[in-house]
């Protein structure tokens, strides 16, 4: 069962909104943001959800013995409900048929999507990138061909990177392109395509990266080619297939519902593909998308967060084990202490997650109207949205595994299920690693840490304008930040004054990525403290949603807080320690 937060998720736009006056333009107004909010909660409770645990158990995805993939049952019908209730249409421009909405609203939208279904959903998440990054980088004739009918929901998109030899390192990616014409023929094999192949629409649009024949190696080299899986004919109809098809579907730890295809390019002469750009701009394009993916990648990590918080919630409610202390004979477990704190750490977390998420969104809404000291901004917190978000979610999907004990380690009740589809969130679209060395060299290092400065000093300011609050949740937690973000500082410091040993320094950058991760939660949940408390004293109030959200504070102060101090200590001792580790002598 999954109910869709939108109580949280409008307090929480609210919240953010207060503080990002661009967003308050940008929205709807509160009714229709209700009722946009509501409907797609039904879809993804009703609809979506029910389908989650019977296609993991079902084994996912089935490649057929003519190349086709059958999805799932109830896939097809969820995804035509999808684009028949405008779903799809959501992000896009207006001018392709699309309804513009701020990135900050649709995200809780998807946030639906995924926590309901993430296998299936990923279809839809990675149509949406598409669709930006033909808006951002094709001309316009691609851009009237390709992007109505992927609004619509007719067409699905994919992103063709990872070949056998090329994951992280794409410099070393070998599928051709060679010009023929008004289009180039394209051959190769690309892998881990997530819906590279499926029965959900009538076509699939691949985005691919490859070489031309004259290109220069590395990186530069990389030229982005569209590539459907019909021909399309000049009245818009689809023709012949192309020269692509599914060798195989990978078998997965989890999010079993979605496709993950191997596809091969070329077999009888190379597939025609329609280059996006300029030659051996291909990186610069796909980069371009990754703002996009990074950030729905971490809103996945949110998602399962909630569905696990949801479930561990419902369990520890009904099951009855020993007598909690203080408490009545045959009290569910919910009031054994540990239970408590697993749970409240996990909403606490939740909450700030979201938070979190929203802040990130309405930054690069904003970022869109060219301020560059906003987008300085978006850039820096992509890489900590995606890498804290997904590792939390590692936490919170196990937490709710041992909240159910061994019904957590059995497949019935579904919870291992979560445990398992989580654990690809720090892997794709750049790992946690990849994260962090482009929060530490390229958003740090490269600017002297003016960005993480400037963050660093707002979230002062605002922990020293709530000390001494009337609210004694939101007093401590402002009073624990400023302490906090003091350490932040020494630890920015210390990686600053050893820029000269970057190995030493890339060992501390996951500490340093979950150091700010935890610290900007936090500072979230401050500023929601703030607007609770503002809220309670309107005669509207609903005062239990908003005792429990300021409980929230005093929970991420106690139980998640402290972790910045770890980091802390960490970013200055992992680099020695771990450059002391001699490999050779290891291994020999």
């Amino acid at each position: 069962m999954y109910r869709a937060p939108v109580q949280d998720m409008k307090f929480a736009l609210k919240s953010v909104q207060n503080d990002r006056p661009h967003l308050a333009g940008a929205l709807p107004d509160e009714e229709m943001i209700d009722v946009i909010l509501t409907e797609a909660g039904k879809l993804a409770g009703d609809v979506i959800a029910p389908l989650n645990h019977e296609a993991d158990k079902a084994g996912g995805a089935k490649r057929l013995d003519d190349g086709t993939v059958q999805t799932p049952n109830g896939f097809v019908d969820a995804f035509s409900q999808l684009a028949e209730g405008g779903w799809t249409s959501m992000e896009a421009a207006e001018a392709f048929g699309g309804q513009e909405m701020p990135l900050a609203l649709s995200s809780c939208v998807n946030e639906m999507w995924q926590a309901s279904n993430m296998a299936f959903s990923l279809c839809h998440l990675l149509t949406q990138g598409l669709i930006s990054a033909l808006e951002h980088s094709a001309n316009e004739a691609q851009q009237n061909i390709f992007i109505p009918p992927m609004v619509e929901g007719r067409w699905t998109g994919t992103m063709n990177l990872t070949e056998p030899q090329a994951g992280t390192d794409l410099a070393a990616i070998k599928t051709k392109a060679v010009k023929n014409g008004d289009h180039y023929l394209i051959s190769g094999q690309k892998i881990y395509i997530t819906y590279g192949e499926h029965d959900m629409a009538e076509n699939i649009v691949h985005l691919v990266l490859a070489r031309t024949p004259d290109a220069p190696e590395g990186h530069k080299g990389i030229s982005v080619f569209l590539v459907p899986k019909f021909h399309i004919n000049e009245d818009g109809s689809l023709g012949a297939q192309n020269d692509v098809h599914c060798v195989s579907i990978e078998k997965k730890l989890g999010i079993k519902g979605s496709p993950t295809a191997v596809l091969q390019y070329g077999d009888n002469g190379g597939a025609v593909g329609y280059l996006v750009g300029e030659e051996n701009q291909g990186l610069a394009i796909m980069f371009g998308m990754m703002n996009h993916a990074r950030f729905n990648v971490g809103l996945q990590g949110l998602a399962l967060s909630d569905r696990a918080l949801q479930q561990a919630l419902s369990y520890a409610d009904v099951r009855v084990q020993g007598t909690p202390l203080g408490r009545e004979p045959k009290s569910p477990i919910i009031h054994h202490p540990d239970v408590t704190r697993l749970l409240g750490q996990m909403k606490a977390e939740s909450e700030a997650m979201r938070a979190l998420m929203i802040y990130g969104a309405a930054l690069l809404d904003e970022a869109e109207g060219g301020d560059e000291a906003v987008s300085r901004r978006a850039d820096f917190m992509i890489p900590i949205i995606k890498g804290w978000l997904t590792e939390q979610s590692l936490i919170m999907t196990s937490h709710n595994v041992q909240i159910h004990g061994g019904m957590g380690f059995i497949e019935e009740t579904g919870a291992a299920q979560h445990y398992r589809d989580a654990r690809i969130l720090p892997i794709y679209e750049g790992t946690t690693a990849i994260q962090s060395n482009d929060l530490l060299f390229r958003k740090t290092m490269r600017d002297e840490a003016a960005e993480a400065k400037a963050l660093l000093a707002e979230i002062a300011t605002d922990a020293a304008q709530a000390t001494g609050h009337d609210n004694e949740a939101i007093a401590q937690l402002a009073a624990n930040l400023s302490l906090k973000v003091a350490e932040a500082e020494a630890g920015i410091h210390s990686l600053m004054a050893r820029q000269n040993n970057p190995r030493e320094i890339a060992a501390s950058g996951v500490s340093y990525l979950m150091m700010l991760g935890t610290l900007t939660g936090g500072w979230m949940l401050l500023r929601q403290g703030l607007h609770a408390a503002e809220a309670l004293a309107l005669p509207e109030a609903d005062t239990a949603f908003l005792h429990n959200k300021l409980a929230s504070l005093r929970l991420f102060n106690a139980l998640s807080l402290p972790q910045v101090s770890a980091h802390a200590e960490t970013i200055m001792l992992a680099g020695t320690a771990t450059e002391s580790l001699n490999i050779a002598e290891w291994l020999a």
